[in-house]
């Protein structure tokens, strides 16, 4: 399922897709927000979207086989609830 499904499900219950398509649009808008500030993003009953901070890190070049180093980076981690493990 990607974005666009999402739309058209959620507009089977709204007056318009163009609305649907805000509704989602917006809270992705918001979900990614939030992870910019750092902050935790806990949906209830589906999961929880965190930024999670990866150290430097010695890595391999896949083409020359050469050692390079990898500098910190930040990433999203994402914990389903236990209610949508159930659901699997």
């Amino acid at each position: 399922m990607n974005k666009l499904d999402i739309i058209r499900k959620l507009s089977k219950n709204m007056p318009t897709e163009t609305e649907a398509k805000t509704a989602v649009n917006k809270t992705f808008e918001i979900i990614a927000d939030a992870l910019k500030n750092n902050d935790k993003v806990v949906i209830s009953n589906f999961g929880t979207f965190r930024i999670k901070e990866r150290r430097a890190m010695q890595a391999r070049n896949p083409k020359t086989n050469q050692k390079v180093m990898v500098g910190p980076r930040k990433g999203i981690r994402f914990k389903a609830s236990e209610k949508m493990l159930k659901l699997m």
